[in-house]
């Protein structure tokens, strides 16, 4: 008696964890890949990228996009309004022209549209001389009167009427570039001075802590405004800037020299450590070569997220009048122009640079926080 066997169905697959599928997905694809797949889905910081890709843009190449050069003055100006570019057959692109009258009692100037006045405006029209990454000479701008010299105020005149928006372009370029060289400064001692402390650890780790701690319980503004005071009022712009830009670098590096020293404290007992010791790797091979490298992203996220606090810092001392001052140009330089509560009454575009400032650091705020979720592919 033959007994049939009935063949037992297979069992249905089972569905695959989320760890393993990603691993299996993504595990080829390099780190940089993955960062740039997880940052594209946090939406707010592809707006932020997108906000700061073309104004870094325009600060490097500020001569060619700003009307007029930083220091070219309407005297006969101050405080005018914003002009409205129309258009017509005849003319193209122009601006009207002021007319101003001013009170016998109180002398202030009042300042309203003259139709008979057309100032005729044109793309890459010739004006003020700059040089192009400070190297080439040029006298193209983007946008201009096409008579060099015409008054042209698309946001307005400041008090020696120099056009607003040429000023906040030039401005652009100093402050962006002092967070970017403040945060590479602060950088760089973040790493060195923390890898140390993490990777020796005993009583050196000790003795820098405690200095870490002392640095940052002093209140940064008043530290800021004590070391910015100190400086001698005979240095010109460029010193100026640079000692700025040590002063916020001196500050800013606590931060990160905590977040490496604790890295280093769980890093240094790892394989891949031990492996490098016994390999005769010198201590800066290890530290550099081997547990920098793997923590890179995170590193990137908290450096992203310290831009804009310089940016902040250097603008709130040129405001209280203790940063960058004339003839240097910076967002901050422009807000302390904004002090007096009557030019801001009668002139609120002055007020342009605050909203600048407060753009860039939300975008940068946004691209920190896609930076550092994307810094973990596989979370």
């Amino acid at each position: 008696m033959v007994q049939t066997i009935q063949a037992q169905p297979a069992p249905p697959p089972q569905a695959e964890p989320e760890v393993v599928k990603s691993l299996r997905d993504h595990g080829a694809l390099p780190q940089w890949r993955l960062m740039w797949r997880q940052f594209r889905r946090h939406k707010l910081a592809l707006i932020g990228l997108i906000v700061l890709v073309p104004i870094y843009f325009i600060a490097v190449f500020s001569g060619f996009f700003a009307p007029a050069a930083s220091d070219s003055a309407h005297t006969a100006l101050p405080y005018a309004p914003p002009q409205r570019v129309h258009f017509s057959s005849e003319h193209g692109l122009f601006v009207y022209g002021y007319s101003s009258t001013r009170d016998q009692e109180t002398f202030e100037q009042t300042f309203t549209v003259d139709k008979n006045k057309i100032v005729d405006v044109g793309l890459f029209v010739r004006g003020d001389e700059y040089k192009i990454l400070g190297l080439i000479p040029s006298d193209i701008h983007l946008i201009g009167p096409v008579k060099a010299g015409d008054p042209f105020f698309l946001l307005g005149a400041d008090q020696s009427g120099r056009d607003l928006l040429s000023r906040l372009i030039h401005g652009a370029r100093v402050s962006l570039s002092i967070g970017l060289v403040g945060v590479l400064a602060a950088s760089v001692l973040g790493l060195l001075i923390g890898g140390i402390s993490g990777y020796l650890g005993g009583p050196i780790d000790n003795a820098i802590q405690r200095v870490i701690e002392f640095i940052m319980s002093i209140p940064t503004l008043p530290l800021w405004m004590a070391l910015s005071a100190s400086l001698p009022d005979s240095w010109g712009p460029l010193t100026r800037y640079f000692a700025i830009t040590v002063i916020l670098s001196l500050i800013g590096w606590t931060g990160l020299a905590r977040d490496v020293r604790g890295r280093f404290l769980s890093l240094r007992e790892e394989d891949f450590v031990m492996a490098a010791r016994l390999d005769g790797v010198s201590r800066g091979g290890i530290i550099f070569g081997h547990m920098v490298p793997s923590f890179a992203s995170h590193i990137i996220a908290t450096v992203s997220m310290a831009v804009p606090t310089m940016i902040l810092g250097e603008t709130s001392l040129s405001f209280l009048g203790l940063g960058l001052q004339a003839p240097a140009v910076s967002w901050g330089v422009l807000l302390e122009g904004a002090q007096n509560i009557r030019a801001v009454a009668t002139a609120p575009w002055l007020l342009a640079p605050g909203l600048a400032v407060v753009v860039v650091v939300l975008a940068m705020n946004f691209v920190g926080d896609g930076l550092r979720d994307a810094a973990d592919p596989y979370k």
